[in-house]
């Protein structure tokens, strides 16, 4: 006989139970615009297995104090719906089965639609976070970081934050692209929508970039850089971060926080010896957040073999990156980068994401 045609078995459903029918009523239409059609139950076997394996549950006010529902235990993944406050009873029984909300219908309606947005849509892979700075200035590491997105595109994040850099979309050509910067960015907290951040910059190449202002923002809020990163990787983009040298005080806290998150942090030095004892600095400074960094070497005449750089310096090189004739002209005409696979950045390229892609799978 031939074999069965297999069939994958259909997304799990979120589980309403409710038997105020004005409530449901206002649940079926908020989980219909987030695309689903939820199993409801309100006792028995059928109430037991859904509750299980359901991706989220709502819990109707009417039913949240009833034994059947205590019975269940607690698990993630609950809500309590209501069309009114609750009464101090239901509010105890509320936290007593471990909701993580009640939601007031209609005020909380968009609410309860991204929760069951994100309840119901496919697992999506975390973004891998790759931090990019100069051993020393003029490194050519804004340059790196660039080539690195480009190769990494489409759907790359590349967030500049080096607000004296006069901003990386001019060396992508990308300055007269309609998008935000970071002086309409800086008042993000926390949880920000991914896909609403994407949709929000310049995109050239495949790549959204993050650019920082032309005139003087020397500064970027910790809290607005975090909540730009994780909104990306959340979403599954990968993201490059270009990150200034110190200043006269240190690192700044943007600093420390990406590099504490960053699968892989890459140091550009030009293979000359006040470079790469500069380089040792950042490096081997206490409480250095670049302390675990890997070396992107370039080579110049009559300067440090590779080997020399890495002991210097004081950690391992990843790749040489040979000079290229054409990277100034490229910049200054706003072209992208070339990351062809027989191009000197091409070359960093493909070893930096096959690194960052086993660092962050590992």
């Amino acid at each position: 006989m031939p074999a069965a045609p297999m069939t994958s078995a259909p997304p799990p459903r979120p589980l309403v139970v409710s038997r105020d029918e004005h409530l449901l009523d206002d649940l079926l239409r908020v989980l219909a615009a987030a695309g689903t059609e939820p199993e409801i139950a309100v006792g028995g076997a059928p109430l037991r297995r859904a509750y299980r394996t359901a991706p989220l549950v709502v819990l109707g006010a009417d039913v949240v104090g009833a034994a059947v529902v205590r019975a269940l235990g607690r698990r993630p993944g609950v809500v309590v719906a209501a069309r009114s406050e609750l009464p101090a009873e239901e509010w105890a029984a509320a936290v007593e089965v471990g909701a993580e909300r009640v939601a007031l219908l209609p005020a909380d309606e968009g609410w309860l639609l991204s929760r069951a947005v994100a309840a119901v849509r496919a697992p999506v892979t975390r973004g891998w976070l790759l931090a990019v700075g100069g051993g020393c200035g003029g490194a050519g590491a804004s340059t790196v970081a660039a080539a690195l997105a480009v190769a990494a595109a489409p759907g790359a994040v590349l967030v500049d934050t080096d607000g004296w850099g006069a901003g990386l979309d001019l060396l992508l050509g990308a300055e007269r692209a309609e998008g935000l910067r970071w002086p309409e960015l800086t008042g993000l907290r926390g949880r920000v929508s991914g896909d609403a951040l994407r949709a929000s910059l310049p995109e050239v190449a495949g790549v959204h970039v993050l650019a920082a202002a032309r005139s003087a923002h020397p500064g970027l809020p910790e809290e607005a850089v975090q909540a730009v990163v994780e909104a990306a990787r959340t979403d599954g983009a990968p993201v490059v971060v270009d990150l200034p040298r110190p200043g006269p005080d240190g690192f700044c806290a943007t600093t420390h926080a990406v590099l504490a998150e960053a699968d892989l942090a890459l140091l550009v030095v030009p293979a000359r010896l006040r470079a790469a004892g500069a380089a040792r600095l950042l490096v081997s400074g206490a409480g250095s957040p670049w302390a675990g960094a890997q070396l992107v070497v370039r080579p110049v005449p009559g300067g440090l073999s590779t080997d020399e750089v890495a002991d210097v310096v004081g950690r391992p090189v990843l790749a040489e990156l040979p000079h290229d004739r054409s990277v100034v002209p490229r910049g200054e005409r706003g072209e992208v980068p070339a990351v062809a696979p027989r191009t000197p950045l091409g070359g960093v390229a493909r070893r930096a994401l096959a690194e960052v892609r086993r660092a962050a799978a590992g």
